[in-house]
């Protein structure tokens, strides 16, 4: 399943890296940037999180909560927040259904070796929960900035 630009974003409820559930539709009335990343602790996901940490402050001002999602578990999680002081919320989706809901769940290759995983991918879901951006094949480098200049001219 694939979503589309101007669709209402899939809803879900994960539970977050500090214990609670968060379901997407009870965020209404923020900007939400929702990114799915393949694994805790490796270096593009930490530069990754890390850049959005350093933005994060950015990201508050023009009211957008920022969501990192992937398949690790809560408590890989926490000490992924710990250890590199994470400011937002990471959501453990060890089933993949979310990442399958918003077709980011794919058939992956590396070494030869095929496998399933998260294509790094992001997506940025309005005030009313309707996805109105979105990058797929996500390249770390600049991605943060360029989400952040997004919502800051368009939303």
């Amino acid at each position: 399943m694939t979503i589309e630009i101007g669709q209402q974003a899939p809803d879900f409820t994960l539970e977050a890296h500090n214990g609670e559930s968060v379901t997407l539709s009870n965020l209404k009335g923020k900007n939400v940037v929702l990114y799915f990343y393949p694994k805790d602790m490796t270096p593009g996901c930490t530069t990754e999180a890390c850049d959005f940490r350093d933005q994060f402050e950015q990201f508050h001002d023009v009211n957008a909560i920022i969501l990192g999602v992937s398949p690790d578990p809560v408590d890989r999680h926490k000490k992924f927040v710990d250890k590199y002081g994470l400011p937002f919320l990471l959501l453990a989706d060890t089933d993949h259904q979310v990442a399958k809901s918003y077709g980011v769940w794919k058939l992956k290759k590396n070494f030869g070796k095929e496998y399933m995983g998260i294509e790094r991918s992001t997506f940025i879901i309005d005030k009313e929960g309707t996805l109105v951006k979105e990058w797929r094949k996500v390249q770390v480098k600049g991605h943060v900035e360029e989400a952040l200049t997004y919502i800051r001219k368009e939303l």
